[in-house]
């Protein structure tokens, strides 16, 4: 049996293991992390960034609730975990500040602040592998849009201190910042993505913003997801908002050779599903067994896809209907633990797992409420950069 074979068995056998219990005021699941794996399985813990300016924390694995921390006024946009203290989650909030909480502490206070510039307002940051760096990316105000780092360490140590920035990017993006990506394994390398397509990697290493570029991609639409993939992860891929998908390969930019692998007008109508149809991308994840990247999309009502990436094209892999009632915002997929967590616009996360048997089959009604992500997602025809690859 091969890898893609494989993973399409294990894919098609997962079943709703777990459904977490509906809170008192319902809202869109927009992002999901899992803690580090350096903990034992049962001690791990889920954090999901919502629509209503909160961060849930669940048990990893009953989805039992346990910690709730809100960032009113402001808006909270992403959440991840630190790599080597799976108690620190972090979240970037529309008020200029990337803020951390200790889930050990029964308070609302953040353990650590980051402290942007006051014109900021944070829509996408991301942490390194290292724990040493964070990056966060801002809305364009009048002409300008930041990339700003800040030193994170110590942070383990929560000290409730504000912390200043280190410095920022300000010439590499002219609009939104909508993503930020550190390497998963090189701790200096971060890739960032905008409404103004282009998808930027960094080398932060270096001492300015002109020698850390060491790649300018287009994706010629408004980026809404990237992620690293490839054999030593020297390959990057994007999403964007009206449903393409870029795939570059970084290995080939002292080469001859086109560093773009794949490129995707539409994936809606590029994928062939029998019966049923493709209605959006979630976002993406390489799996290095198999050695190959795959995309999450679904469907209006609540399905759940699992696509295959190559230079040939999208292909599905395989279809998980019935879990959600609503669009599908946000997954983290473990194909070693061969598990799936799913969050949606039914306020549902979903625990998938092998086999596994619901006890209690009712599906929650489809949540008729105003997203936030909207409010972030606005798709410019500004003009864009001239340096491409």
């Amino acid at each position: 049996m091969s890898a893609i074979e494989k993973i399409e068995e294990q894919f098609a056998s997962l079943r709703i293991a777990k459904r977490s219990v509906l809170s008192e005021e319902p809202a869109y699941l927009l992002d999901i992390d899992v803690s580090g794996s350096a903990q034992s399985a049962s001690s791990r813990f889920v954090a999901v960034s919502c629509s209503n300016k909160s961060i849930r924390v669940y048990n990893r694995e009953t989805l039992n609730f346990l910690r709730e921390y809100s960032s009113c006024p402001g808006t909270l946009n992403g959440v991840r975990f630190a790599h080597v203290c799976d108690s620190l989650v972090f979240s970037a909030c529309s008020d200029g500040m990337v803020k951390c909480w200790d889930i050990r502490l029964a308070t609302q206070k953040a353990a650590q602040v980051f402290s942007g510039y006051p014109s900021n307002v944070f829509i996408s940051f991301d942490i390194n592998c290292s724990d040493l760096m964070i990056c966060a990316g801002t809305e364009k105000v009048e002409t300008d849009t930041f990339l700003v780092f800040w030193d994170a360490r110590g942070s383990t140590d929560c000290a409730s201190t504000i912390r200043e920035p280190l410095g920022v990017y300000s010439e590499s993006h002219n609009d939104d910042v909508t993503k930020i990506c550190f390497h998963p394994v090189k701790p200096s390398l971060v890739v960032s993505g905008s409404t103004d397509g282009l998808v930027n990697v960094f080398d932060i290493n270096k001492d300015n913003e002109d020698d850390a570029l060491i790649s300018t991609c287009n994706s010629d639409s408004s980026v809404s997801f990237i992620g690293w993939s490839g054999k030593d992860y020297e390959q990057i891929y994007c999403t964007t908002h009206d449903e393409g998908f870029c795939w570059w390969d970084l290995a080939q930019l002292d080469t001859e050779e086109p560093i773009m692998l794949l490129r995707v007008l539409d994936a809606r109508d590029a994928v062939c599903i029998e019966n049923g149809s493709l209605n959006y991308l979630v976002g993406g994840m390489y799996h290095e067994k198999a050695d190959r990247l795959f995309l999450i999309g679904g469907t209006a009502t609540g399905d759940v896809h699992l696509i295959s990436c190559s230079a040939a094209g999208l292909s599905l892999v395989g279809t998980l209907p019935g879990g959600h009632s609503a669009t599908v915002r946000s997954f983290c997929w473990n194909p070693t633990e061969e598990s799936l967590l799913t969050g949606g616009e039914d306020a549902q996360l979903l625990l998938w797992r092998p086999g596994a048997v619901e006890r209690s089959l009712a599906k929650k009604m489809s949540m008729k409420i105003a997203s936030s992500v909207q409010k972030r997602v606005r798709v410019h025809n500004s003009s864009l950069k001239s340096r491409k690859k």
